[in-house]
């Protein structure tokens, strides 16, 4: 269920990728959707073993808010790499919903769909009253919910979830801290941490999962995968250039003013306060934040899998220009057997 008989490895380990959808400064979604499904196209090719999009709302650099509906765009427009969720944010939604629209991808796209689900809003307090009209359920609901949802699949529920009902749809949960963890360890389900904005958490979080894993007639022994940035180029400088947009793009939302995918700049020292150079920098630490060419890509990205001790590695590029993060991922496919 977890990897396809035919990807590539890296050092023995998948390599798959995350999409947020972004939106460059001075583009549109219409843009972005375009650049995601190349993307996408360009990944399947060289042979990596997922294609995820998340949901994140009220962000003008993100075009993923929909996420449903751009991974069927985005398996309409491929052949074989699975594409999912990474991933819903299940207090924002109705769980039948979720189960109706994951159970027609499923349908249309058969055994390549995959249900990531998350805790946190994706947004702010406004925004998540925005989607939900009320904010009784909450986080401390999700186990609830995970429950809810898996019984839709196993026509369990009072309610019927036509399509979804009787359907094989792995469903991982994701997390940025220790909870998750616990809970995918105790339902014995794959479970996929966010290394890449929560890094000081990953290893005590892996830990956890692994250590208190009880197999299940999902999993019988645990499946973690973990989030990176990575951005390469053929030369460190100009991979340090590149990923100068995505240090913005932290920036601003240090400064509670989120912003579209600005362009790279020569000097992010004279952008930057030291108090905001520093929180940035907690963010995107150099452990799950790999920027260079690719040996220095290769050496680093090969301590990240021996660190975290991962079984397959989700890849965040945030890079402005479209042939710039398809090239970063073609260096990537170089490497793989």
């Amino acid at each position: 269920m977890l990897k396809s008989p035919d990807i590539k490895l890296f050092a023995g380990t998948p390599l798959s990728v995350l999409d947020l959808a972004p939106i460059t400064e001075g583009s549109t979604a219409t843009e972005a959707f375009k650049n995601s499904v190349e993307l996408a196209q360009h990944v399947e090719r060289f042979g990596f073993n997922r294609y995820w999009l998340a949901e994140h709302h009220n962000m003008p650099g993100i075009a993923s808010s929909a996420t449903s509906v751009l991974i069927g765009h985005i398996a309409g427009s491929t052949k074989s790499i699975r594409v999912g969720a990474g991933g819903i944010m299940l207090p924002n939604h109705a769980t039948l919903v979720i189960a109706e629209q994951f159970g027609t991808l499923e349908s249309l796209y058969p055994g390549r769909i995959d249900l990531g689900l998350g805790r946190a809003p994706g947004s702010d307090q406004a925004t998540a009253y925005a989607l939900r009209r009320t904010l009784n359920r909450g986080a401390e609901e999700f186990p609830q919910q995970v429950e809810e949802l898996e019984d839709y699949f196993h026509g369990k529920a009072q309610v019927r979830a036509i399509p979804g009902e009787g359907l094989k749809i792995p469903i991982w949960l994701l997390g940025s801290s220790d909870f998750s963890a616990r809970l995918a360890a105790y339902k014995g389900l794959p479970f996929s941490f966010a290394s890449h904005f929560a890094p000081q958490y990953t290893i005590p979080a892996i830990q956890l999962y692994k250590n208190n894993f009880r197999p299940s007639a999902t999993l019988d022994r645990p499946y973690a995968m973990v989030g990176v940035n990575v951005i390469a180029a053929d030369t460190d400088e100009k991979a340090a250039w590149l990923a100068t947009s995505q240090q913005q793009q932290f920036l601003s939302l240090v400064r509670n003013m989120p912003s579209q995918l600005k362009p790279p700049i020569e000097d992010i020292e004279k952008v930057w306060s030291p108090f905001e150079k520093a929180s940035v920098e907690q963010t995107l630490d150099p452990n799950s934040t790999i920027i260079g060419n690719p040996d220095t890509v290769k050496q680093k990205l090969k301590a990240f899998i021996d660190r975290t001790e991962a079984d397959e590695v989700i890849i965040n590029s945030q890079i402005y220009y479209q042939e710039d993060r398809l090239r970063s991922y073609e260096i990537l496919a170089e490497m793989m057997d």
